[in-house]
This record gives structure tokens, sequence and C-alpha cells, in this order.
């Protein structure tokens, strides 16, 4: 039976976790940590992990960057596995992140649906064959709540074209400012906030007379939870400390 900290428990994704979690037999949720420290589900909830005694395999957390270091204090100091699907570190925070999976077992990732991710190798594929024929753009769309922009995936899909493109890639984020034709080694990236949209990305390819777009639609937050449960699945097996995405879960697929 694996044993599951949800972080960011009575938040939406955590709630979502919560839903999938408890309805699956090889999963017992044992706490819960948030600010709002409400009981919604059949596990404690605390507002400091230090707080919870218990034992647990794995921590998977959709909650926020400030609850990052008592987190990962949390994680180190009980040597338990952490999944990190929360977005929008500051590069102080990706090496405090860098620095704990020299001591545990770290998952982190800005997407953790199984579609972004071989849309991701797609975009590799597409690069290394187009080269620097095509102009790259990326246009991502979420709800009106999201607070960072772009989004986590939004900069990992331009990782992963800048990872096969034949040049050093320079990302653009706004163009407004800027009174010149577009660069050659430029990837922009633009941002849409509204509504409920749970999550668009689409990549454009724009050559000479010809668009190639690749775009992932996810249309419930089901599908990040189902991600992140399979994520817990792996880490839990995982004792090896280290820095782990969801392409190494995907290896065992």
């Amino acid at each position: 039976m694996l044993r599951l900290i949800i972080s960011g428990c009575n938040g939406h994704m955590g709630r979502v976790v919560t839903d999938l979690a408890s309805r699956d037999p090889d999963i017992d949720i044992v706490a819960g940590f948030d600010i709002n420290t409400q009981k919604l589900g059949s596990y404690p909830v605390y507002s400091d992990p230090m707080e919870f005694g218990g034992s647990a395999d794995v921590i998977v957390d959709f909650s926020h960057p400030s609850a990052l270091d008592g987190l990962l204090r949390y994680a180190t100091a009980r040597k338990i596995a952490v999944i990190l699907c929360t977005t929008g570190y500051s590069s102080e925070q990706l090496e405090q992140i860098r620095a704990a999976s020299e001591k545990i077992p770290v998952f982190r990732s800005g997407n953790m649906s199984l579609g972004i991710n071989l849309m991701m190798d797609l975009i590799r594929r597409a690069c290394a064959v187009l080269g620097d024929q095509f102009d790259v753009e990326i246009v991502e769309r979420h709800h009106r709540r999201k607070i960072d922009a772009p989004s986590g995936t939004a900069l990992m899909l331009a990782e992963a074209a800048a990872s096969a493109l034949p040049y050093e890639a320079k990302y653009v984020y706004e163009r407004e400012s800027v009174r010149q034709p577009r660069g050659k080694n430029e990837i922009g990236i633009s941002a849409v906030r509204g509504g409920t949209i749970v999550g668009e990305h689409e990549i454009i390819f724009a050559g000479l007379d010809e668009v190639i777009e690749i775009k992932h639609t996810a249309l419930s937050r089901d599908i990040f939870a189902a991600g992140a449960i399979r994520a817990a699945k792996f880490m839990a097996k995982t004792k090896q400390p280290g820095l782990y995405t969801m392409s190494d879960v995907l290896r065992e697929v």
C-alpha cells in the first residue's frame, strides 16, 4: 500500500488528486499539507509539515512556490520522495530543489500530462528536421486565476524546442517595446488568461508559405492528477537520490 501525502490538498488540484487517489485501492492518503487546515477528506491536514509524525512513502505537491521551504525541510528530514507539480519557482528555489535532490528522490515537472510530454518529444523531432527555416512561436492559454505567466509548461516546450534547434534560442515574451523585424533565433512565448480554460498549449512553426502547428488541450484537471499518481507509484519504488522527470516515468510504460 502506497502511503501518500498531498501538499496543497485543499486547493483545486489537491482536491482532484484526493478524489482520484481515494478511489485507488493501492493508495492510502495519510495526511495533507495546506495553509487552510479545514478537513475536506478522510485524512488530517497540517499547516506545518513538521507537525505530521506519521509514516509516508511519497509527497505529491500542488501548492504554491512559497510552500517549498517547509516542504523540502520535511521531506529531507524524513527521507521521503517528493513530487513537485507546482510551477513559478524562482532561480534560487530551483537551486534549492537541485540541492535537495542530492539527499532524496525529487520529481519535478511543469506539466503532469502524458500528452504534453509526448508533445515535447514531437517538438524536438520537428525542430531537428525544420532547423532554422521555420520561426517558432508558443501560445499558452489558462484560466483567470493562474498566477505565473508564461506557464511552466510553455517554458518546458520552449526548452524542448531550444534543445533541438541548430542555434542558441532567445526567448521573447512580448513585442510591444520591440520595433524591429523578428530575429531568426527567437522563440516567441505568449500568455492568455481568461475564464475557466484548464490549459491549452500550441507551438507554431511558421515557414515560407507553410505553417505547422502542434496543439494540446486539457479538458479537465483529472489528466494532471492521474499523471501525478502515476509518478507517485514510480517514485515510491525509487530509493536513489536524484532529480527525476516524467521521461523517467514513461520509460516504464
